[in-house]
Order: C-alpha cells, then sequence, then structure tokens
C-alpha cells in the first residue's frame, strides 16, 4: 500500500534518554526570521518539526560510512535541515575501507557517533565488540510504525533493538525490453510457471538466447549466484525455510537448498538459455555482473536477473522505463499471491548516546529524513535511492526503478528477507559461497557444490 502524502511528517520525538528534553527552547530552529531553515532540497524546512530535538548549537555528531562521492552528497543534503533548525554540525566520512575499518575503530575505542552499517552480520560483530549503544526508545517506536517486524528484526542482536533501517535495494528483479516484449506479444509472468513459459516461447522464436548473466567481479567473483540462489530459496521453499538455512538450522546441502540452485541451474547452466549475446555457460564466469545486462538493449538476450541498482549500469541516456528501451519486473513467486521480495539496505548504529546523537539518531529513523533523503537523491543523482519505511512518498522518486522498488517494498504482501549471504559466517557468505558458485557455473554438480559450502561453515 503506498500511502500519499502533502508534505512528509514526522513523529513528535520527545527524547527522555540521555538528557534531552523536548521542552528545550529552539533557539537554533532556523537561518531566518520566520524560521524556516534550508531544506535537502534547496527550498524552506519547517523547523517545527524538529524542535523536539531542542537547541543543539556548538554541537557535534560525527558519522561514518562506505557510501562515497558521488552517492555521499544527497546524505550531507539530508542532514542539512536538521543543521539548520537545531544548530548541530553532522560531520560525515566516507571511507571505500569502511568495513575493515569500522571494526578496527570500534575495537579500539574510537569509533563514530553513528555508523551506517551495510549488513546485518557487521552489525552483529560491531555489538560483539561492545561499543554499540541501544538507541532512545523513539527509534524503536519510529520503526515499529514506519517498518515491517522483519527489517526490525535485522537491527536486533540477542534480542535487543540496536539500530534502526536506513537505504534499501530490492533484488528479486528481472531486466527486460519493452520495446521487445511488445513487438512479440510478450506478457510480464506473474507466477515460476509463467517465467519457464516465457522463456521456452522465446527459445521457440529462434531471435536470441532468453537469458543473459555475469558473475565476475574480481574477488568476490560468484556473487550474483548467490543471490540467484537466495531468490530460489524462497520460491521452492519459503521464508521460514530461509530463515533456517541462513541460520545453519538445515545443512547448505539439504533438500531445499539442493532444489533450489538446481533451479537456478534450470535457466543459467541450460545452454538453450544462455548466454545471449555473450558466450556460451561458461561465459557467464567471465563476464562482468556489470555487463551481463546490456545485450538486452541490442536484442541478443531478453531477460537478466539482478538489483536495482544495476540501472545506473546502463549507458548514459538509456531510457528506462515501463515503455523505454528497458525495465524490469518482479520475479515472480511460487503462485501470483505470493510475493517474497529479496533485498538488501543499511542501518543507523550508534557508538555514543549524547543528547545530541539520539536526536540525530531519531531524525534518522523518521519518515522526514527518509523523504528529504529521497528528494535530495533524486535532485543529485537523478534518484537510485530508496527506503523501506512507509513513509516514504514515491512523488519524491523520478526514477522509475525506484518508484517500482519502493512499490514493492511498501506492498502489504510483501515478504521481505535479506539478503543470505551477508548474515551467513564470513567463511561461508563472502568466501565458499562465491567461489564454489563460481565452479559450479563451470562445470562443478549441484551436490558437490552444496556439500563443500557445507563443509566450510564454521
Amino acid at each position: 500500500m503506498t500511502r500519499m502524502m502533502s508534505r512528509p511528517r514526522t513523529r513528535g520525538a520527545v527524547l527522555v534518554a540521555g538528557g534531552l528534553s523536548a521542552v528545550l527552547a529552539l533557539g537554533a530552529c532556523s537561518s531566518d526570521d520566520d524560521g524556516d531553515g534550508g531544506s535537502a532540497d534547496g527550498g524552506s524546512t519547517d523547523c517545527a518539526d524538529f524542535e523536539s530535538y531542542g537547541d543543539l548549537s556548538g554541537k557535534t555528531v560525527t558519522v561514518y560510512a562506505g557510501i562515497v562521492a558521488p552517492e555521499d552528497q544527497p546524505y550531507m543534503d539530508s542532514y542539512k535541515p536538521f543543521e539548520d533548525c537545531t544548530g548541530a554540525t553532522i560531520d560525515y566520512t566516507a571511507d571505500k575501507n569502511f568495513e575493515q575499518q569500522i571494526l578496527v575503530q570500534a575495537q579500539a575505542g574510537n569509533a563514530p557517533d553513528i555508523a551506517i552499517v551495510p549488513q546485518p552480520g557487521l552489525l552483529q560483530q560491531l555489538v560483539a565488540t561492545g561499543a554499540a549503544v541501544e538507541p532512545p526508545a523513539e527509534v524503536g517506536a519510529n520503526v515499529d510504525e514506519f517498518w515491517g517486524e522483519d527489517w526490525k528484526a535485522y537491527g536486533t542482536v540477542d534480542g535487543t533493538f540496536y539500530a534502526a533501517p536506513s537505504g534499501a535495494s530490492v533484488k528479486s528483479l528481472v531486466w527486460y525490453s519493452p520495446t521487445q516484449f511488445a513487438d512479440n506479444g510478450w506478457e510480464v509472468p506473474t507466477t515460476l510457471d509463467e517465467l519457464q513459459t516465457l522463456t521456452d516461447d522465446i527459445v521457440a522464436k529462434g531471435d536470441n538466447k532468453p537469458w543473459c548473466a555475469g558473475i565476475s567481479s574480481g574477488e568476490a567473483t560468484g556473487w550474483p549466484i548467490t543471490d540467484w540462489m537466495e531468490d530460489m530459496m524462497l520460491r521452492v521453499g519459503d521464508p521460514d525455510v530461509y530463515d533456517q538455512w541462513v541460520a545453519h538450522d538445515i545443512p547448505f546441502n539439504s533438500e531445499v537448498p539442493t532444489e533450489a540452485l538446481d533451479a537456478v541451474g534450470n535457466y543459467l547452466k541450460n545452454p538453450d538459455y544462455v548466454n545471449g549475446g555473450i558466450g556460451d555457460v561458461s561465459s557467464i564466469a567471465t563476464t562482468t555482473f556489470q555487463d551481463g545486462g546490456l545485450p538486452i538493449l541490442d536484442g541478443a538476450c531478453s531477460l537478466h536477473r539482478m538489483a536495482s541498482f544495476y540501472a545506473s549500469n546502463f549507458p548514459e541516456g538509456t531510457d528506462v522505463s515501463e515503455d523505454g528501451e528497458v525495465f524490469a519486473f518482479y520475479l515472480p513467486g511460487k503462485t501470483a499471491d505470493d510475493h517474497p521480495v529479496l533485498g538488501a539496505g543499511e542501518f543507523n548504529l550508534a557508538f555514543a548516546d549524547r543528547p545530541e546523537v539520539q536526536a540525530f539518531q531519531t531524525y534518522l529513523s523518521t519518515d522526514l529524513w527518509a523523504n528529504n533523503k529521497a528528494s535530495a537523491s533524486s535532485e543529485a543523482t537523478g534518484g537510485g535511492w530508496i527506503s523501506a519505511n512507509k513513509g516514504l512518498d514515491p512523488a519524491n522518486l523520478v526514477n522509475p526503478i525506484d518508484k517500482l522498488s519502493v512499490d514493492l517494498l511498501q506492498d502489504p504482501n510483501t515478504v521481505f528477507r535479506f539478503d543470505g549471504s551477508d548474515q551467513m559466517p564470513a567463511a561461508v557468505g563472502s568466501n565458499a559461497f562465491w567461489k564454489q558458485a563460481t565452479a559450479w557455473i563451470t562445470g562443478q554438480s549441484t551436490k558437490d557444490t552444496l556439500d563443500k559450502i557445507e563443509a566450510s561453515w564454521p
């Protein structure tokens, strides 16, 4: 369900923890006489939305993330209304080596005030250092209001809630050419059986191979197959079995994971189905994931399973829209009523509980911030950022793929699950799983592949 709003709103955030009171005078509410500060889009901000945070003049909050230029600018732009209306300064630092350095910093006792953490597994490691602190109650209340229980669970460690979700991505997408579909009378499938029928219809027409793919990604080669398998785990199994698999409550080489990887192989290891415009099955391993879906543009292939962020890999000027050169549809469930969605996202984890940190952490958990961030991203980079926040107004999105992704995330029938390999131990999720998936696409059997990944589990 999509909730449209006349303007973004925010919960009244009365911070009782950390000594910050809502009755503080708003001494830094505005940059002009009428109480309006700057907004993320260069317009005006109603500082009444920030009144509960109090006067934070002279206070600084440090934020550390792996989100670098040019994607970092919309984050800083989205912080500006908070800065203008409270008087606080937000000091944002981006680092390509964030995932390694944040652990070092936390263990050494010099962590930032807030870190934007991209994986639940890393979040758990950071909490285990003892450096992370729980957020104020208002953050949890906002997450209860604006996200589902599934999202809150990913910010929870050993039963304690630590971090509100931030951005998100949708991985359960199949890229295609709307023009090619219209010319051939093909319909977007709504079930797995219809996807199979579509694939066979494309083969029967004989103009091209239906699927194209690429999994080469340097040291991370193989990761796109892990996404494929995770999507199939949610479809040939169900979300509960998926959770058991991710937690290793069932073996990696048990019945449902075997069925799921074979379901992937039905498409990616079938020489009649791949690798359109590129080569044979083995070419999938040597084709970069960035190049994997490009043959859609010249009609050499028709289908490419890849996440919402893949839109940025098409050449500049490509019309990515429902009636354009390329677009995406939801990878269907077993039935039209099944609606599992695989995705990823980030979480705002705090390492300090000073009043200004708690105030800013609360702002980041509101729909007001989500809409400010979406507007800033739309203006600065043409989109490419979404959130699962239910208060995100699609009117603030200019990118058609962003709108499609948010529609999926906000659909009340959606059952969301986070990328499985990102939650598994590093020895599995970012090592054996990637390596054995690559060996599998180049000829290794499903049994040997899953047996080896199972043996790698700590």
